[in-house]
Parts: C-alpha cells; sequence; structure tokens
C-alpha cells in the first residue's frame, strides 16, 4: 500500500502554506493533525525550495525544525527531516527524526552521504540540477524518463559508496525541480523506470505549478482546492505505477483517494 507523506513547512515563505506554521507550536499542532487525517509520514522542512528561493542560514533551519521534530517524534510519529544541509540532518536524527529528505540528492553538502551514512537513517535522493535560484538552467533533457533513470541511478552508486545501501535509499523523481511544465509529465510517465531501479520510490507533485497549467491557460487562476483535488489524481496514478509513498500537503483528500482506488482494484474487498 503507498503510504502518505504529510508536509509540515515551518518556513516563512514556502510557495503554498509559508508562513502559516512558523511557530513551533503552529507547526507540532499541523505534524499532529496530519497524522490523525491518515498521514503515515511527516515531512519537516526549515528551508523552502520553491524556484527562486534564496537559501537559509543553517543556525535557523535547525532553530525552526529541531523543536518541531522532537516533539513529533516523541509522540511516536514517524519524521523525515527536509533538509540539503548535512549538520542539520544530524542534529535532526538525534532529535528523533528517522528519514533524511535531501532535494539535491547528496550534491549540495559535500557531507551529507557521509552523515546519513553514520546516522542509520534511511535518506530520500531526489533528482536534482541545481539551486532553487536558478534551478530551470539546466532544464534541457534528451529523454526525460531516461536520464533521470540514469542520474537516480549514479545517485545509488554514489550513495553505497559512501555506506548507505539500498535498502535504505528512496528515490524522488524531482517533480517541478529543474523540470519545465511538459517535463514534469515526461517524467510522471516514467515512472515505471524509476521503481525499476529498485529502491521504494516517493513522488511530491502536491499543488505545484504543472498541475495548474494543465488545469487553465491562467494558472494564478487555479484555486488551492482545484490543485489538491489534481494532487490527489497524480498521486493514485503514482501509486498505480508502484511509488512506494507520495508527499502531499492535504492529506485527507489523498487518503480518500487511494482508498477508492483500492477499493475499485480489490473488487471492495
Amino acid at each position: 500500500m503507498t503510504l502518505i507523506m504529510g508536509i509540515v513547512n515551518v518556513t516563512p515563505d514556502s510557495f503554498s502554506d509559508g508562513g502559516r506554521y512558523l511557530d513551533a507550536d503552529a507547526a507540532v499542532a499541523h505534524g499532529r493533525a496530519l497524522r490523525a487525517a491518515g498521514a503515515d509520514l511527516l515531512d519537516v522542512g526549515g528551508e523552502s525550495t520553491r524556484p527562486g528561493a534564496a537559501r537559509v542560514d543553517p543556525d535557523i533551519e535547525r532553530a525552526r525544525v529541531l523543536p518541531v521534530v522532537a516533539a513529533l517524534a516523541a509522540d511516536g510519529a514517524v519524521v523525515s527531516i527536509d533538509t540539503m544541509n548535512a549538520a542539520t540532518a544530524r542534529a535532526a536524527v538525534d532529535a528523533g527524526a528517522r528519514i533524511v529528505n535531501d532535494v539535491s540528492g547528496g550534491l549540495a553538502d559535500a557531507d551529507m552521504l557521509p552523515v546519513v551514512a553514520a546516522s542509520g537513517a534511511d535518506v530520500v535522493l531526489q533528482h536534482w540540477r541545481g539551486r532553487s535560484a536558478d534551478m530551470y538552467a539546466d532544464a534541457d533533457y534528451g529523454d526525460v524518463a531516461r536520464d533521470l533513470t540514469v542520474e537516480l541511478g549514479n545517485r545509488i552508486r554514489t550513495a553505497a559508496a559512501a555506506g548507505i545501501s539500498p535498502d535504505r535509499v528512496i528515490l524522488d523523481p524531482g517533480i517541478g525541480f529543474g523540470k519545465r511544465g511538459p517535463q514534469n509529465w515526461q517524467a510522471l510517465r516514467g515512472l515505471d523506470r524509476i521503481v525499476a531501479l529498485g529502491p521504494r520510490v516517493l513522488v511530491g507533485t502536491s499543488r505545484k505549478r504543472f498541475l495548474a497549467e494543465a488545469l487553465d491557460s491562467d494558472p494564478a487562476a487555479v484555486s488551492r482546492e482545484r490543485r489538491d483535488l489534481a494532487t490527489a489524481v497524480t498521486s493514485v496514478l503514482a501509486a498505480q505505477a508502484g511509488a512506494w509513498a507520495v508527499r502531499v500537503h492535504d492529506v485527507a483528500a489523498t487518503r480518500d483517494a487511494l482508498r477508492i482506488a483500492r477499493a475499485w482494484r480489490e473488487g471492495g474487498e
């Protein structure tokens, strides 16, 4: 069964809900609400990775996320730390995080893979071709799915060389990262190739611009509710393609969509 990873942004500037949960108590309450709604995992992040976002000082990042990670882990939640900083990853694992979700796939900080290897945590290696400030500079592909498969395969081998076995690796195609509108759809259509690499696969489409572009010629006019519906549909399709988990803002809608798809598949059993 495909798991649901709920998003807990402890940031002032994330594209969808930046600022709503910057206060630690508000972020913890939100994480608990997501868990009650059906989230199997909680992904806590203190630095926005939206297009054009500036980097955050690691000390500020840790001040934002560590109280939230510690409180949610103490509740018994499976917590993932969304960070590109090895020092933040180490501190978050010490605070109770069990997964390090690095959107750079270990490329932004040379210490990340050795730190994860020593920590015993699992790691999400996302496909990445550049920082948020200029993430579309290298958005040139021959065959998108083929290129992602090759590059993620390289990350698996690099992680193994650092001491992280493939059973601790989770791959993420990096939807919206270094990919323009149609390229995201091409990546999703080739998801089975990434699944065939062997490690678990995480897919995050939640509320992203390419969904709005498919719904309306004016993406800015597409409401959050319509983006959430589109997210739920893509989450079901990702599950059917073999995704281990989907990363979403609206856990309840995704839970219901996955349940209906499972009922259809299993004939209501």
